[in-house]
């Protein structure tokens, strides 16, 4: 029977695994299922200990990747003793997960991975042109019973997120709800949006009390819409 280990480090879960990975070893899928409903998404599986795997082991362990990954996770592998390695390539497996030679490096591998995502995230902004507005919006929380600001400005709007002035009743990570009207249109848009930064009110004055948010499940419908709204009023403004 597989035998199932936890500790952290940091945010990662790092699974020790002992003993054999085959038809009976549905505990890894329940193991890495309640890793994620408790909130981590990442996870490092060390086999340095695996006697065998077969066919049907590599089923399930393709089930708990697929399980993180749907769940916008990253699971990776370390230590795949040698007797094993031959599963894994015939299987095809070795093609789609990562293997590290050392904790250190696998550990290290995660941190690599969230500057990446945040290089992107930066370049995927800059793409997109960026709109000083005013304009009034309703802000509500997603969550039932929660707060809500009525009424407050929007100070700029991109086609991945905007600046709201007027309303401190938010905290980083509150999901939240944008209905604004773009002019000509009388359609009403709701957008769905993250709060991704919050302005400090010593350093930043100026712009507190404000949130910046990122839209969220935004369909590319919606963006469009945006980027046409942006764009149309930028050729108006005067160029430096």
């Amino acid at each position: 029977m597989l035998e199932i280990k936890l500790r952290q480090k940091d945010s990662i879960i790092i699974m020790d695994l002992s003993g054999c990975i085959d038809v009976n070893s549905a505990n890894l899928v329940e193991a890495v299922g309640q890793c994620l409903r408790d909130g981590y998404i990442d996870i490092l599986c060390n086999l340095d200990e695996v006697e065998g795997i077969d066919y049907m082991g590599v089923s399930v362990m393709v089930i708990a990747y697929k399980e993180v990954v749907n769940s916008q996770g990253r699971m990776k592998f370390l230590n795949i003793p040698a007797h094993l390695r031959g599963v894994f390539a015939v299987s095809g497996i070795d093609r789609v997960i990562e293997v590290y030679a050392t904790e250190p490096l696998a550990l290290n591998s995660f941190k690599e991975d969230k500057a990446i995502e945040n290089i992107k995230k930066m370049q995927l902004r800059r793409r997109f042109k960026r709109l000083p507005i005013d304009l009034k919006i309703e802000l509500k929380s997603n969550a039932s019973g929660s707060p809500s600001c009525l009424k407050v400005d929007m100070l700029n709007l991109s086609a991945v997120g905007a600046f709201i002035f007027g309303c401190d009743n938010f905290r980083l990570g509150d999901e939240v709800m944008l209905k604004m009207k773009l002019a000509p249109n009388k359609d009403e848009l709701v957008l769905e949006a993250s709060v991704v930064w919050i302005p400090d009110k010593e350093v930043q004055p100026h712009e507190y009390p404000g949130i910046g948010v990122e839209f969220c499940n935004i369909s590319s419908d919606v963006q469009q819409k945006l980027i046409d709204f942006i764009e149309r009023n930028l050729s108006f403004m005067p160029s430096d």
